[in-house]
């Protein structure tokens, strides 16, 4: 299965394209999600909620489906890599605000108060009071999410991207070496997601000991 390796390496590449542009388009939209949640103006906070159980209540499989071939029927287009970035980030947009929102309610609210009380702005006050001690409470929540987006990615091979799952099935049923094509499939996973909940274990240490 030597040949295979360069073959596992694209997927891993494509793997790796998907989820990052997808997990910084899911923290962001996560970010302003959480926002509208917390500081509850009518409208957005609507808005947000709806999102999120939409998001959260349907696979991203579905997602896909809507985005490369649903959109397809009413006239826009996209290719998969961009319809698989798209799901990532509406599908993690979601995860990623509870876990935003979940550091701000952990925090008190008169510290906000507080804050503005001495002059800062909204704005100033969350992003100098409490962004900087909600990341620590969750970093944690976050980096679960990370890793669940990534591993979601194995899916995309559904709309004929050559990732690492479609990499795998694909030469499965070209060899029949079954076994050795899905050793290969969970080693290329490995490489990856132990160095990255390794990283997440480090970073949250590191705030804790700065916020204590």
């Amino acid at each position: 299965m030597r040949h295979a390796l360069p073959l596992f390496g694209r997927g891993l590449a494509l793997t790796l394209e998907i989820s990052f542009f997808g997990i910084l388009g899911a923290t962001l939209l996560g970010f302003g999600v959480a926002l509208c949640l917390f500081f509850k103006p009518k409208v957005l906070k609507s808005l947000a909620k709806g999102y999120s159980e939409l998001a959260r209540n349907t696979p991203l499989l579905i997602q896909l489906f809507f985005l490369y071939y649903g959109l397809h029927e009413v006239g826009f287009s996209f290719s998969a890599l961009v319809c698989a970035v798209l799901g990532v980030v509406f599908l993690g947009g979601a995860y990623m605000a509870e876990s935003f929102l979940l550091g701000f309610k952990a925090l008190n609210r008169v510290q906000l108060e507080s804050s503005l009380s001495l002059g800062l702005s909204k704005w100033q006050s969350l992003l100098f009071v409490l962004l900087p001690q909600s990341l620590a409470i969750s970093l944690p929540s976050l980096g679960a999410n990370v890793i669940f987006l990534l591993k979601e990615t194995s899916v995309v091979s559904a709309i004929a991207l050559a990732d690492l799952m479609f990499v795998a099935k694909d030469l499965i049923g070209i060899y029949y070496k079954t076994n050795e094509a899905l050793v290969l499939l969970v080693l290329s996973y490995l490489v990856v997601l132990l160095p990255l909940s390794g990283l997440f274990v480090f970073l949250e240490k590191h705030y804790k000991k700065k916020t204590c």
